[in-house]
């Protein structure tokens, strides 16, 4: 990529961080063939947040939406939600999601992200899963970004069918599918 002047590299930092809040200082420095410390003055004098700032953002629009469950009961953020249709979320694997002795991520996360993921998806009260075919397909390690979407593929009487996929980096890491069951306000108890 061509040396931009710096007003010009700023517009273009500002478009591309509203195109897609999740890009890293790292990765923005790359992009723009500058230092890390460029892109975060940068980032300064345009008061856009740092990453997880941006993240935390976006969740809190999107968990919103959100009927089955409360904001303390999603693994992972809510960074993109339409009910009935999708949803997509993003978890960072930290220090106590890790085995200590070789830094990848327990297996129990990965399903609870894409779990909940479906849960949440579901615009009635009470979601619940009733079963689901998972595959892991690689590790997760401490540091990476796990994003994962949940398809809608068909609500049928109180059963729906919800395809995930969990990625690092574009690369394919977890996919399930889960049939999840569902009832409408005061379905519950009858």
């Amino acid at each position: 990529m061509a040396k931009y002047k710096k007003r010009e590299r700023q517009e273009l930092l500002l478009e591309k961080v509203s195109t897609d809040p999740f890009l890293t200082d790292e990765r923005l420095a790359e992009m723009f063939d500058v230092s890390i410390q460029t892109i975060r003055l940068d980032r300064l004098e345009l008061n856009i947040p740092e990453l997880r700032e941006r993240i935390k953002h976006v969740a809190r629009e999107e968990t919103d939406k959100i009927r089955s469950l409360s904001l303390q009961e999603v693994i992972g953020e809510i960074i993109d939600l339409e009910l009935n249709h999708h949803a997509l979320s993003l978890f960072i694997v930290e220090e106590g999601h890790v085995f200590q002795k070789n830094r990848i991520a327990r297996g129990h996360y990965l399903f609870a992200q894409a779990n909940s993921l479906c849960v949440a998806v579901i615009d009635e009260p009470l979601a619940l899963t009733k079963s689901a075919q998972i595959e892991f397909i690689r590790p997760a390690r401490l540091g990476d970004k796990v994003i994962s979407k949940a398809v809608v593929e068909k609500m049928d009487g109180r059963i729906a069918v919800i395809a995930v996929e969990s990625k690092i980096e574009q690369r394919l890491i977890f996919k399930g599918r889960f049939e999840m069951y569902y009832t409408g306000e005061g379905e519950e108890n009858g």
